[in-house]
This record gives C-alpha cells, structure tokens and sequence, in this order.
C-alpha cells in the first residue's frame, strides 16, 4: 500500500484541463520537467535558463511576456478592465497600461491566479486577446480589483494621479513641485521610464532651494545618477551660489563632506571656501536665522566662546573636525586673513602653528614648497567665474614674493581661453591691494606644478576641460611668463574655471 501511495505520488502530473498544458504556479517548482518544457515553449523561454532556476523564472518571465505585448496595443478607449485601489481612491486601468509597472503587473498576475479556479484558461484568453490574427470581435475582459497599500510620505494623491497618467501617455509634463512625490509614486510602482525621466528633471532644475531634498531622495531610493548630479552641482556652486544664500543651513553634513574632499570643488581662493563653512556652521547652531547675516556678525559669534578652548575642541565642534581636515589652511596665505583665523578661536593651536611654520619655511626657500606633493589634494587653488557678459576678466595673486596673473578671454559666443602668467612687481600699481605688506621675491625664475580646468553644464550634464599636470619654470620675460593655454568650445554659462598649483623644490 505504502509502494503504492510513493508511486501514484512520483507520477502525478499538474494537470490543467484536457491538453494537459502547464498552469499559472501558485507553489514552488514540483519537478515536473515536461510541465515545466510546456510553459518554455509558449512563452518563448530558453529552457535550460528555466532549469537552472525554475521558481523564480515563471512569474516574471510571464510578465515580461505581456509587457511586451501589451506595450505594442494602442491606449485603451474602453471601458476598464482593472480597478487599482490605492491612497482611498479607485482607479479605473486597462491591461496595457497596467503592464508597464512591474508593481502593478505582478498584483495583475497575483490577482490572476488567485481570483480564479482555471487560471490556465484565463491566460489563454488573454494570449488569444494579443494574437493579430484574431479579427472576429472579442469579449469585454472580466474586470480584476488589485490593492497597493503606500507608506511613502512623499507620494501625494496629485503625483500618485500623474504617475498613473504617465502609463497612458509619455510626455507628461512633470512640475517641480510634483516631481518629488512622481519620482517615488514611480518608484513604488516600478515605472522605470517614469523614474529616469523624474531624475533627469531633478538634476535639471538642481538650485539651492532644491539641493537638498533632490540629495536625500537619491539616498532614499538610492539612485547614483541622482545623488552624484548633486554632489557635481555642490562641487561647482557651494561657494559662488549657495554660499551666499540662507539655504546653506540645508546642506547635509555628509553631502559638504563628499564635496570638500572632491579635487573638482570649485572656490575663488581657500579664504572664501572657509567663510563659507564657518557661515554653514553659524547656521547650523542659529536655525530661527531667516536671513543671511555679515560676515562680522558671523565673527563676532565664534570670538564670544571662551577663549580657554577653540570651537573645534569643544563638545559641539568635534564632529565638525572632518570637514575642516578637507581645507587646505595652508593655501590662506594673506596677513590679514592669517590674522583673521587666531582671532575667532575657530582651530586648534597645533593646525595654526603648523601653517605657520609652513609659511616661514617656504619664505626662507624662495617659494619651495617642500611640504605640498599632490596636486589634486593639496595644491594652492583660485578661481574665476566666467558670466555671459565677460569677454575678459583676470585676477592677481601673491605668493611668497611671486606675482601671477590669472585670465579668461572670450574669443566668440562658444570659444574661451584661459592662462596664467607670471608677472613682474613693478607692474603692479602701487596702491593694490595684491601689492600692499606683501614680500617680493628676486629670484629670475620660479618653478610651478600647475594644472587649469574648465567646466561647464549643458543640457544637464557637465563639460569637463583641463590640462594635463604641467611642470614648468616661470621667467619675467614674454617668451617665459606664460603658462599653456586651455581653449574650450562650450555653449555653457557660467564657466568655472579653477587654477591650481603648488611651488616644488628647485
């Protein structure tokens, strides 16, 4: 008896009506191999694929199938033939629509199965429904109800509304006050087209205002394109656009961390880049500020702690320290800024004495900068923004008794250059500010590692230009004062343009 049961159950097959043709799977894959060869053939299915993973192939395998049948079907007209019940609301779908979400097609699918006794037959009505040789009219389909129940704060009734409308029809405008909550409506129904297009509209409209919620969306559905757009956007714009801006109180530690530590970050010198993040750390300890406040109120803040501890030392500076590790203090090099920076008791003594003595030792070497090697990590950098109304600008810079020129030039509506050059002090006037309590240097010639880039955003995405790493001895006469040049071609406005480099031994 026992033989017997064993052997009637070795031999039973999943039957499913009278040709004896595979079923939609409502258990795991039972072995049987002629079942299994059946659902292959009709669904066009490499069959050692199925064998080599039987149970997780046949859903979506079969929803593969009607995506791309029914995305070849015209919109429905009709009556509809699925009820989506979601966010309170019931909304009327037709199949093809349905299977562009891979959410929605797999509640179809579920519903299929479970909402009937012969499922087998009702996918073959369905397949018949897809076949172009059927021209005799056909039966209103059974009407199925599936349910997605939303957690996701972000989704709104209005954007939820638009990603539906988006499965109807492909160029749906998508406002930006929506494209929040229609990025994870889409997320949530598996609508990848609709998805890429919120991305792309995001990094498109990428502002101040929008940095940070567009960065934690990234994060939340953790989308790279997303989130690397907003770390190059920050790169370029903290310190020209955001920084001046009350919206700086918004930017994530962890994203101004990535963007300080990235060789890209653009600043018109390391002053301005500090400012900008003792300004972000003022906001961060005075939220009720509506306003962006002066530079000496800002001062004047961090000079009231007591001066027995500097700010980073104390409790509520120590998890700040990983951001200012990323400047380069040594690239602050004016008197006056010096000044600036033991005044506000911001460091702790050991990071100023050492920029200290950096200075003194690269004073008493003509320049040499023993301490500095990598170029992309601790060059001396500056910058210049490059507006639609320039067609040339230029900045002068002292350095340890040596006078350089910085420059752009606008040759035509999409042709720029730019240099620098090193320039003599008598060339200075007298009452600049570049000149004034600075040391000057007599040495004829002065080596520099030096490395301009140029970029520029188009159509969303950014253009990168740059030199290679230059070695290169800087004379006073006009065949040896000029750097090579970077020419672009570029439709881009602004251009940035950052200039980096360091004084090796010589």
């Amino acid at each position: 008896m026992i033989m017997s049961n064993t052997h009637k159950a070795r031999l039973e097959r999943r039957v499913a009506g009278s040709t004896n043709r595979w079923r939609l799977p409502k258990q795991p894959f039972s072995g049987d191999l002629l079942s299994l060869s059946q659902m292959c053939k009709a669904l066009s299915i490499d069959f050692e694929e199925a064998l080599r993973n039987p149970d997780r192939l046949c859903m979506s395998q079969i929803q593969k199938f009607f995506c791309e049948n029914f995305k070849k079907k015209d919109i429905q007209s009709g009556e509809a033939d699925v009820i989506l019940e979601c966010l309170g609301f019931k909304w009327e779908l037709h199949q093809p629509q349905v299977f562009q979400s891979e959410t929605l097609a797999k509640l179809y699918l579920k519903a299929l199965a479970q909402g009937t006794t012969h499922p087998l037959r009702e996918l073959e009505e369905l397949l018949r429904a897809q076949s172009p040789k059927k021209t005799k009219e056909k039966s209103p389909a059974k009407r199925i109800i599936i349910s997605l129940k939303i957690n996701d704060p972000l989704v709104t009734k209005v954007a939820f509304a638009t990603a539906l409308k988006n499965l109807y029809m492909s160029e749906v405008e998508i406002n930006l006050e929506d494209v929040l909550g229609v990025l994870a409506s889409a997320h949530i129904l598996q609508f990848r087209g609709l998805f890429q297009r919120c991305v792309d509209v995001m990094i498109a409209r990428l502002m101040p205002s929008t940095i940070k919620k567009f960065y934690e969306a990234g994060c939340k559905y953790k989308e790279e394109q997303l989130t690397t757009g907003c770390e190059k956007w920050l790169e370029m714009n903290l310190v020209p656009l955001v920084g001046m801006q009350i919206h700086l109180h918004k930017i994530p530690q962890d994203l101004l961390h990535k963007v300080l530590k990235s060789p890209r970050l653009f600043t018109f010198s390391e002053f301005h880049l500090l400012k900008t993040m003792l300004l972000w750390v003022f906001l961060q300890l005075n939220h009720k500020i509506q306003a962006i406040p002066t530079y000496e109120t800002v001062m004047t803040f961090f000079k009231s702690f007591p001066e027995n501890c500097c700010f980073l030392d104390r409790d509520i500076g120590q998890s700040l320290r990983p951001l200012f590790l990323c400047l380069r203090l040594h690239g602050i090099t004016k008197g006056k800024d010096l000044e600036v920076l033991r005044h506000i008791n911001f460091f702790p003594e050991s990071w100023l004495d050492q920029v200290t003595a950096n200075h003194y030792h690269a004073l008493e070497n003509g320049g040499d900068m023993v301490h500095l090697k990598d170029l992309n990590t601790q060059a001396m950098r500056f910058g210049l923004l490059f507006n639609q109304e320039n067609t040339t600008y230029s900045k002068t810079i002292a350095l340890y008794g040596f006078f350089f020129k910085i420059k752009g030039l606008k040759h035509d509506t999409t042709s720029y250059s730019f240099y620098m050059q090193r320039i003599k002090h008598t060339d200075l006037e007298s009452s600049s500010a570049v000149y004034e309590h600075n040391p000057i240097s007599l040495r004829v010639a002065r080596l520099v590692k030096y490395e301009i880039r140029a970029e520029a955003l188009v159509d969303g995405k950014w253009q990168e230009f740059r030199t290679n790493q230059i070695k290169q001895k800087f004379g006073l006469t006009t065949s040896s004062c000029k750097s090579h040049t970077l020419k672009i071609q570029t439709v881009g406005i602004p251009i940035y343009v950052s200039f980096a480099f360091i004084f090796p031994a010589s």
